[in-house]
């Protein structure tokens, strides 16, 4: 067990703040680089050996931090409703990604650059696709990526391990995709593919196979001698002094703690590390640290997310949920920016059912009524016993930033998520397209979508710190560091200054590698 004692003590090469894919990885590069390491999580170690989902009906803070999920309900204000519910986030060593599908899929071009024909809306990332492809590629064999390349877009495929064969219905529901003239493919999976693997799709994985913040990251990093892990630790401020991160404040076991690094490394999602910096607010930034252009927190997205439910066929009926067919044949169409389809890879379970009915009340005014949210348990059962059999996808329409779409810093409670976002006119428009290609690309497959509002992916922000070139509209630089203060970095996806129509699991990765080996160049 790491001692608070022997930590404060310490001034550490580098502190992660944070667990997940963006901290693990980072942390585990500079490790392995023979930079002492101390890794800060909020949430608690848990038990590598348990296997448990993301049981978004679950509302006992208690038992949700015992599980790692993110413990407090978030305060979301959507469309100008306000409400509170528990998302789809973990709090624990490896942090959501522990509980993910583990589908890493690669960007596309026109994700980072501005091209002819597929113009980019922020003008191109400050690092161009060929510049990250390097990293994406190392950060795919580092998380074990296997599939089949993408027959769209084949030449952009690179370090993807051979996939086994698809499963009997997933092969059958290629074949009808190929029917009906789409293109579909093995999804890109981080799985080790060891003996006796699972599929823990969407849950924790008791074994080291399925490639996480833990099990590529943390793990790795402790092995290396170099690295110490504090859990149940929250970083509360960070103190500036002359342009550098000079303490970080963090609460353990009642008891503040006073921590010192070399480098800073924020990796606490797109959620909470805004919340940090604006929380860190001094004399000299009144508005939080990084902020003198009011950017932090500012130009939070989303994917869509486009559920919808197929029944290919009896006789994929009992074969389990789909878990490696996507496809990305309007990923980009009529000149517009939607994004890929791909298998969940999980059942859609009761629990999620909850979830998605509850959302739908409290954004309407059933709200008002008493016993509305508990009332929709005999629907959800109804309806979870009917999807029973059906293969459930997932469209990933792209968000793009708008500066209103912000994370903002309660006052009252420090700690808490909160965020304001709005749909905006063209996202539903993008939205009506997706929705009828996407049937017009089922057609003679039984299908039902199963939202009809728009519904933010609140599993996928990104944005709120914005990397670019100018400071009057970026938060953090090309190189990854916050503007103006040389030692704090960031590795998370809310460096993003583009959602892309792609899971951000595999770039949040490769931007952790590539922000590490900067922080050795700094060094």
């Amino acid at each position: 067990m790491t001692d608070p004692r022997d930590i404060q003590e310490n001034n550490w090469d580098a502190i992660v703040i944070g667990t997940g894919i963006g901290g693990g990885t980072c942390g585990r590069a500079l490790a392995e680089a023979g930079l002492r390491v101390l890794f800060l999580e909020k949430g608690g170690a848990g038990y590598r050996a348990e296997e448990t989902g993301l049981d978004l009906a679950m509302d006992d803070p208690v038992a949700r931090r015992l599980r790692g999920y993110w413990p407090d309900p978030v305060r979301a204000t959507l469309n100008g409703n306000t409400n509170e519910q528990f998302a789809p986030l973990g709090s624990g060593v490896g942090g959501s990604s522990v509980f993910y599908a583990a589908t890493l899929e690669r960007p596309a071009r026109h994700d980072l650059d501005d091209i002819a024909g597929r113009p980019h809306p922020t003008g191109g990332w400050p690092i161009s696709f060929d510049q990250m492809t390097p990293w994406l590629d190392r950060a795919a064999q580092l998380y074990m990526v296997n599939g089949t390349p993408d027959p769209l877009n084949a030449s952009e495929t690179h370090s993807l391990a051979a996939a086994p064969a698809p499963s009997p219905g997933d092969a059958m529901i290629i074949d009808r995709l190929r029917t009906n003239g789409l293109h579909p493919y093995q999804l890109h999976a981080a799985l080790a593919r060891i003996d006796g693997c699972q599929d823990c799709l969407g849950r924790k994985c008791p074994r080291p196979c399925k490639m996480d913040g833990r099990s590529a990251g943390v793990e790795p990093a402790l092995a290396t001698g170099h690295a110490k892990l504090l859990t149940d630790c929250e970083v509360t401020q960070l103190s500036i002094e002359g342009g550098h991160v000079s303490t970080v404040l963090a609460r353990h076991a009642g008891k503040t703690l006073i921590l010192r690094a070399r480098h800073i490394v924020l990796a606490a999602g797109a959620l909470s590390s805004p919340r940090l910096m604006l929380a860190s607010a001094n004399e000299d930034a009144p508005n939080g640290i990084g902020n003198h252009s009011d950017q932090v927190g500012r130009n939070l997205m989303f994917h869509l997310n486009e559920m919808f439910a197929i029944w290919p066929g009896r006789a994929t009926s009992d074969t389990g949920p789909s878990k490696s067919v996507g496809f990305r044949d309007f990923y980009f169409a009529d000149g517009r920016r939607l994004g890929m389809v791909q298998a969940m890879g999980v059942d859609v379970g009761y629990g999620e059912i909850v979830h998605h009915l509850r959302g739908r009340v409290e954004r309407s005014w059933l709200s008002r009524l008493p016993g509305a949210k508990d009332a929709t348990r005999i629907p959800a059962a109804i309806a979870a016993k009917v999807l029973g059999t059906a293969k459930v996808f997932v469209g990933l329409l792209e968000d793009l930033p708008y500066s209103e779409n912000r994370v903002y810093l309660d006052p009252k409670a420090p700690g808490k998520i909160a965020f304001t976002y709005q749909i905006r006119p063209e996202l539903i428009d993008r939205r009506r397209l997706f929705r009828r290609l996407i049937r017009r690309g089922m057609k003679g497959i039984r299908t039902a979508f199963l939202n009809h509002e728009p519904e933010p992916n609140y599993g996928h922000p990104c944005g709120t710190l914005a990397m670019g070139i100018d400071p009057a509209t970026s938060v953090v630089s090309a190189d990854g560091n916050v503007h103006g203060i040389k030692n704090l970095w960031v590795t998370d996806a809310s460096v993003f200054p583009t959602s892309m129509g792609v899971n951000p699991s595999l770039t949040v990765a490769a931007n952790a590698l590539r922000v590490a080996e900067n922080i050795k160049g700094a060094r």
